[in-house]
């Protein structure tokens, strides 16, 4: 394996977890901090940011011979401002350097050369090890203090403060609180590996495929636009933004755009506006006739529709609204997807979301980095358009039935006098254990209902799949009991609650 030849000072392109590259300079680690065990890392602090974190040698890349091709793949505001943070700190130390020189030239004559900074390779493992001496530290490895020094003050942005490297022993990477999925030991094996398509005949999935694994994203250089702002387009477009799509927007109220445009998105000001710019453009509405209303209402998506222009449908709608969206937006040479969304809003805005798509294939193909941006995984489910419906709705129909039976446990608890935490911490340390019902009933006992799912929209999902079963002849009498406890607690005014909020229909 070839020595990669970095020392401490060097800028570099540094590759942490899915986000973007990023630049940053190598720097020396506080004295109290160990070396990560393991393959070769160095410490880097990133700029236009307080980052800082290890990074494994294979992940860095020097500055200079790679700037063109990461600021080509790369297009997010925030990525630009911290290239130029860069180009600024090489102004002004390109500056001192000079003025240092030219006072130091007459004192430095016949001094004896000071000693080179000593390279960190790749194979040594002790580089960065905290027993060395201060000596060597001043001779060799600036400390921290003296690069927070030299840069203090001239670059908008760019602080070295080592307190909070020192306050976080876990080195928590803000970038990454911000755009990196959460690390889960149940992570889906679809995160790592292609499911290969059945020669069944029947319904098939493909996961997406990842650019890199464990890498980062690269976006694609397809204009996207994104119709809806609620409580889970808001964070599919952070996400997007953050990964360094290019991204236009609109919404039904206005206002909600500003938030986007203040972070790099465009604004678009009608539907079809939206769609004749961009190349694909994303939809995420409440319910049927939103979505409907969307596309053929006026100054609306169809009107914006160009043979190539692809469209897809993110709402939980049923499969006959899908099938005529499909046919108006390909008979005017629109290219159609169906990409509902398994989550909540907590998961959106975490990228966290499980997609499942049909349709145009090849749409699915060309949505592979927005998908990767905005969920953990993705699923494509071969047949006609309306199959990713029908496997939502089931989906959302078991999930606001659990709902409901959980909430008439907790209340059964209570009226029999026993303990809802207790009920609880059992109940999740048993084989139905999970996030969602930790989650769901904590925040039930604690009284707070703030939507992450609407309850009106799950009960819109059932009210959905039930009708879909009787389409087809096929009894839904769990999923109808369920529906008949959320329409009381309509009545009772939770539709702009948490699902959970079901809990006040048992207790009422």
């Amino acid at each position: 394996m070839a020595t990669v030849h970095l020392r401490i000072g060097d800028l570099v392109w540094g590759k942490l977890g899915r986000y973007p590259p990023w630049p940053g300079k190598i720097v020396s680690p506080p004295k109290d901090l160990k070396k990560p065990r393991g393959k070769k890392c160095f410490f880097v602090k990133f700029f236009g940011t307080e980052d800082h974190a290890w990074i494994k040698v294979e992940q860095l890349k020097p500055y200079h011979p790679h700037k063109e091709e990461m600021i080509k793949i790369n297009k997010g505001k925030r990525f630009q401002q911290a290239v130029d943070a860069v180009e600024e700190y090489l102004k002004k130390a390109k500056g001192k350097d000079q003025a240092h020189s030219d006072d130091k030239s007459k004192s430095d004559k016949g001094r004896k050369a000071a000693k080179p900074m000593k390279i960190i390779e790749e194979d040594d493992e002790d580089a960065f090890k905290g027993g060395s001496s201060d000596k060597e530290q001043t001779d060799s490895d600036p400390e921290p203090s003296s690069v927070r020094r030299l840069v203090a003050g001239t670059v908008s942005g760019f602080k070295w403060e080592s307190s909070p490297v020192k306050d976080d022993p876990h080195f928590h990477h803000f970038l990454l609180s911000q755009s990196e999925k959460p690390a889960s030991s149940m992570e889906p094996i679809t995160k790592r590996l292609k499911i290969i398509e059945e020669d069944t005949g029947s319904t098939s999935i493909q996961a997406a495929d990842s650019t890199a694994i464990n890498g980062s994203i690269t976006p694609t250089d397809k204009r996207i636009g994104f119709l809806g702002l609620g409580l889970m387009g808001s964070g599919v477009v952070s996400n997007l933004l953050k990964m360094g799509h290019v991204v236009t927007v609109w919404n039904r109220t206005a206002e909600k755009c500003d938030l986007f445009i203040q972070e790099g998105a465009r604004l678009g000001r009608t539907p079809a506006e939206v769609v004749s710019m961009c190349d694909i453009t994303f939809s995420c509405v409440s319910d049927p006739k939103a979505a409907r209303d969307l596309v053929l209402g006026p100054s609306g998506v169809l009107q914006g529709i160009r043979p190539g222009k692809c469209y897809v449908e993110m709402s939980t709608v049923d499969p006959e609204t899908i099938t005529e969206l499909a046919q108006v937006i390909t008979s005017r040479g629109g290219r159609f997807l169906e990409a509902p969304v398994s989550g909540s809003q907590q998961l959106s805005n975490d990228g966290m979301l499980v997609i499942v798509a049909a349709g145009d294939r090849s749409v699915y193909e060309d949505c592979s980095s927005c998908f990767q941006a905005m969920g953990k995984t993705s699923f494509f489910i071969a047949g006609e358009a309306g199959n990713a419906a029908r496997m939502m709705l089931i989906l959302n129909m078991v999930q606001g039935s659990f709902m409901a039976t959980i909430a008439e446990g907790l209340t059964l608890a209570q009226a029999t006098g026993q303990s809802q935490q207790t009920f609880l911490d059992i109940l999740c340390q048993g084989q139905m254990a999970s996030t969602f019902v930790d989650q769901k009933c904590q925040n039930i006992l604690q009284g707070n209902f703030k939507p992450d799912y609407y309850l009106k929209h799950i009960q819109k999902d059932l009210r959905l799949a039930i009708s879909m079963g009787d389409s087809v002849n096929h009894p839904t009498p769990m999923a109808a009991a369920a529906n008949e406890v959320y329409k009381r607690a309509k009545a009772l005014d939770q539709s702009d609650n948490d699902m959970s909020a079901v809990y006040r229909a048992y207790i009422h």
